[in-house]
């Protein structure tokens, strides 16, 4: 019995110690576990650190190369913002011609007539540019080209006002006053003052730009020479029973080109050519009117009053002047030339021969 007893307790002690030693290895085993477990997060941890490093590292570069891509594009602006600066103070020198402009200033009670859409009629000659605009009425009495404080000074030199003829878009025109102002430079500010009907002087600041040739100094013109000169000119409108000479005496003084234009009536009181009323320069006779010429074998449309009916009319012509035509007023064409020469010569021989015939007759 002892002996079993023992046994038993003998079993049990075997069973505890392999639970224990089996509870070791678990713990040992789950130890091991753990530590790896512990050096896989410790590595994916260490993974995902570097990876978020790269793609910051990667974001950061986008961003460095966003910002010199937005830096070189705004250099870039910045360069084409100062080559277009230079091109227009380049195109300041514009040739020689006629152009349309922008008419720019500083007020609304100064500025273009509405029927010139803001523009007017800049002229170039030697360099130097001159600006026709048709103001909004004739409450402008004159025009000074700098301060106003220097256009009340005795002697200054006032820009005075030109009569012009404006057709707004519903068929009406009305005459209002226009000025010729120098201009020193395109697209630079410079002072103007105007006086009105109040007898005070005020500062304004007006700009010119945006020249462009204007339609008709694009088509065909002739630069000719001071001096006298004839040309075929051609007349259409109207109901056709009015008519003007032809040829035309062209006179052309420092450059400018006019010519005489004379009516088969004397019943035409005025004209309005380029938006400008003219007036007959003769008292007698046929209207005979001097219109500018900007350029041949372009129609040219003007307006003429005529008091031939009960009421005065303005009728609508169209006037062409033809280069080709062309012709000098001083030097005689050769058939004329020749015409005198055989008249002179015919002349010459009757009179020979009336003399010698009296000879002989005194000789008989």
């Amino acid at each position: 019995m002892r002996r079993k007893n023992i046994a038993v307790v003998g079993m049990l002690l075997v069973t505890c110690l392999s639970s224990v030693g089996c509870g070791q290895k678990k713990d040992k085993q789950e130890s091991l576990a753990a530590t790896k477990t512990s050096a896989f997060e410790t590595a994916s941890e260490k993974q995902t650190e570097e990876k978020t490093e790269k793609e910051t590292i990667k974001e950061t570069s986008k961003e460095t190369v966003k910002e010199t891509e937005t830096e070189t594009e705004k250099e870039t602006e910045s360069k084409t913002e100062a080559d277009t600066k230079t091109a227009v103070s380049e195109s300041d020198e514009l040739a020689d011609g006629v152009y349309t402009a922008d008419f720019n200033t500083d007020s609304s009670m100064f500025h273009v007539n509405e029927a010139c859409d803001g523009k007017g009629t800049l002229t170039v000659k030697d360099g130097e540019m001159t600006i026709h605009v048709s103001l909004t009425s004739k409450k402008i009495l004159n025009l000074y080209y700098g301060l106003a404080a220097d256009a009340a000074k005795e002697g200054a030199q006032l820009l005075d006002p030109t009569t012009d003829s404006v057709t707004y878009s519903d068929g009406m025109t009305e005459e209002v006053y226009g000025f010729d102002i120098p201009v020193p430079a395109l697209d630079e500010e410079f002072d103007v003052a105007l006086i009105g009907t109040k007898g005070t002087w005020y500062d304004h600041k007006v700009s010119v730009s945006n020249p462009e040739p204007k339609e008709d100094d694009a088509k065909s013109t002739v630069d000719l020479e001071d001096g006298t000169y004839t040309a075929e000119v051609t007349l259409e409108g109207g109901s056709g029973r009015a008519s003007i000479e032809s040829p035309a005496a062209i006179t052309v003084k420092d450059g400018v080109a006019t010519a005489s234009i004379v009516w088969s009536s004397p019943n035409y009181d005025y004209m309005i050519v380029d938006g400008k009323k003219l007036f007959p320069v003769n008292t007698e006779g046929n209207s005979v009117f001097e219109i500018p010429v900007a350029s041949f074998d372009t129609e040219l449309d003007v307006i003429a009053d005529t008091v031939a009916m009960s009421k005065p009319h303005e009728i609508e012509y169209t006037i062409l002047l033809d280069s080709a035509s062309i012709a000098n007023a001083g030097k005689k064409p050769m058939e004329v030339i020749a015409v005198v020469y055989v008249a002179a010569v015919i002349a010459v021989s009757i009179t020979t021969w009336q003399i010698h015939r009296k000879r002989k007759g005194k000789k008989e």
